[in-house]
């Protein structure tokens, strides 16, 4: 039978059908529990508390018994099994605010952007005002006849223009609507120039474009003036892609092995329809009028917003269906923008190098310069690639979910709550942190798990391997429930009323994640025949990138021990390379050929990178001579 769920503090009730989940009752009525896992029950972040009811609960040996006593359960692993009154602690709760990349020089973009289409922004289409001479006794060929005929004046040969049923079916009402005068929009293809709408009168202007980042953990939209190519406004949010799974691999489980495929879909549709409609109504612009869209992010996020089953890409040999895809009209994806507009997506290369990485190529200019450089962009996966104007390979390497927050007990994506700076004294072994949003903390995110680890290390409460000193005669070093952690905050200065901690199997995750990156950094340099001390510029991408501190990535190993002058942060580019790809035809042809030049290298059959990977296993690498900045700063200390 199904049962009635009241979720607080949303104050939201739902009713679950028989054998549904809690966290998927939830997640049908929008209303969000952290899962990073997907619901598989392996993360033990959807934390709920059962007021009130009954719920048949698997155990997975993620609850302590105290948690079991005062009602706490897993929303994954809880089926109702009455009605239910189900509180969502701060921590399971998806926080407001935060930090969202939104990209970065945006008046340097628009300059490069407007010189690269020679004064004149070209978009994908094309919009024709045409005043049609009048049909009489003797000029008395076919609607569809005199539109050719008039384009065929204009420039686009007769022969090569094509025209589909449903403009042919609306063209007679369209042109007498305005006498005879009427707006073509075109889609040159090659020869061919596809009539992609028919409008009465002249709605030449206005006109808009957007350009759409689909990250992984947040969406951002540029919505641009096709005429000037400024951007008019940007917005941005998390991607409620984050309820079926915090990570790729988790979405393309809940996709396939879940049959959650539409539903992922319908969610990231659904999701940039709210943010262009959202920037419609501030700026006072008709949706209607966005008439292109340019979509770029990972080859899974790709795929999943054009709802192609991803099953492939994570299984051997790893092939996406997919790397370049067709242009779309925007209304077969259910787009609340023009019914006739187009969507264009950034070429990817691989299963694990998408459309993010082309589009950061060509916005970090990497392809233009002959300076040897190494391109990053940190997330859930570690993408690389190395190379100048002459030649690129790239990579990617699987460093976990642990700078998003999976697989450490306090850890959260960048938003409200966050602590995303740490500082130890090295005296007393106190810590003082900075949060997001200048609020009590709830969790730790990425950069402050950097921080901490380093801080924790150079002033010794852990190892090299990572294991915590119970000696160092601090209460905030203690044994706990999964054995030796670090207090970063007390329970009374938190938002959770809990103490948030760093344990060990938390700073194994981190050192993992990083040794994973760090080690596709070098097999990649190996495999080509260099060295980290040939790479004359290293441009970190990515959101997460974007508030990295260089100094303490370096610290535990993450990045290579270089001058901090030879790193660049450039923000999100993504979404700048899709906003370049918006506006000029010469820069999506650019590209095109930057995901066809590229070599991709897959590293789980190299030879060197599982010994990579293992001596990157230690703070901040087993061979010390590689990282003689820190080795200073140890002796200092």
């Amino acid at each position: 039978m199904p049962h009635k769920i009241t979720f607080f503090p949303n104050r939201k009730t739902v009713t679950a059908p028989d054998n549904q989940t809690v966290l998927k009752a939830a997640g049908g009525a929008g209303i969000h529990i952290n899962a990073t896992c997907g619901g598989k029950g392996n993360c033990g972040k959807c934390r709920v508390v059962i007021k009130e009811g009954a719920v048949k609960h698997k155990e997975t040996g993620l609850l302590s018994e105290k948690d079991m006593a005062e009602g706490v359960r897993l929303a994954c692993m809880s089926i109702p099994a009455s009605d239910l009154t189900v509180e969502i602690p701060l921590g399971s709760q998806m926080r407001r605010g935060g930090k969202i990349a939104t990209g970065s020089k945006l008046g340097e973009l628009q300059k490069m952007v407007a010189k690269t289409c020679e004064g004149e922004p070209r978009p994908l289409t094309r919009k024709v005002f045409l005043k049609l001479p009048h049909p009489n006794l003797d000029d008395n060929i076919s609607d569809v006849e005199r539109l050719k005929r008039e384009l065929d004046r204009r420039g686009y040969p007769i022969d090569n223009i094509h025209i589909n049923l449903a403009i042919i079916r609306k063209i007679g009402r369209v042109m007498r609507e305005k006498d005879w005068m009427v707006t073509a929009t075109l889609l040159p293809v090659g020869n061919v120039v596809e009539i992609m709408d028919v409008q009465p009168g002249d709605t030449t202007k206005p006109r808009y474009g957007a350009a759409v980042d689909v990250g992984t953990t947040s969406l951002v939209v540029y919505v641009v003036d096709m005429f000037t190519g400024k951007v008019v406004d940007m917005e941005s949010t998390y991607n409620p892609q984050v309820r079926c799974g915090e990570d790729i691999i988790s979405r393309i489980v809940y996709a396939t092995e879940m049959g959650g495929l539409d539903e992922l879909q319908k969610l990231v549709i659904e999701a940039v329809n709210g943010l262009i409609e959202k920037i419609a109504a501030r700026k006072g612009l008709d949706p209607e009028a966005v008439d292109t869209l340019v979509i770029s992010g990972n080859t899974t996020m790709v795929h999943l917003f054009y709802g192609i089953d991803p099953s492939h890409i994570r299984e051997e040999p790893y092939i996406p269906t997919a790397t370049f895809l067709p242009l779309m009209r925007t209304h077969a994806l259910g787009l609340r923008i023009n019914d006739f507009g187009v969507i264009y997506a950034m070429p990817s290369v691989a299963s694990y190098v998408g459309g993010d990485i082309t589009s950061g190529i060509l916005a970090s200019r990497i392809y233009k310069k002959h300076e040897l450089s190494l391109f990053i962009d940190i997330g859930t996966n570690g993408e690389i690639v190395v190379g100048n104007s002459d030649w690129m390979v790239t990579a990617a390497c699987s460093a976990g979910p642990a700078f998003e927050g999976g697989g450490v007990k306090y850890g959260m994506r960048a938003m409200d709550g966050a602590i995303e700076k740490v500082a130890i004294d090295p005296a007393t072994f106190e810590a003082k942190s900075a949060v997001i949003g200048n609020v009590q903390p709830i969790g730790i995110c990425g950069s402050g798990m950097i921080d901490a680890v380093a801080e924790m290390f150079l002033t010794g409460v852990i190892d090299q391997r990572g294991k915590i000193n119970l000696d160092c005669g601090t209460p905030r070093v203690r044994s706990g429930e999964d054995g030796p952690e670090y207090v970063l905050a007390w329970a009374a200065e938190t938002g959770t009323g809990k103490d948030i901690t760093l344990t060990e199997p938390d700073i194994d995750n981190i050192v993992r994640t990083k040794g994973a990156i760090y080690a596709g950094f070098a097999t990649l340099l190996k495999e080509v025949g260099f060295g980290f001390a040939d790479v004359e510029k290293v441009y970190i991408a990515g959101g997460f990138g974007n508030y990295l501190d260089v100094e303490r990535a370096i610290t535990i190993g993450l990045l290579p021990d270089l001058p901090v002058e030879r790193f660049e942060f450039l923000g999100n580019t993504s979404i700048m390379g899709a906003y370049m790809a918006l506006m000029s035809k010469n820069l999506r042809k650019d590209v095109e050929d930057i995901a066809r030049r590229m070599t991709y290298m897959e590293l789980s059959v190299s030879r060197s990178f599982m010994d990579e990977y293992v001596s990157a296993l230690f703070l901040p690498h087993t061979n010390s001579d590689a990282f003689p900045t820190v080795e200073r700063m140890r002796k200092v200390l």
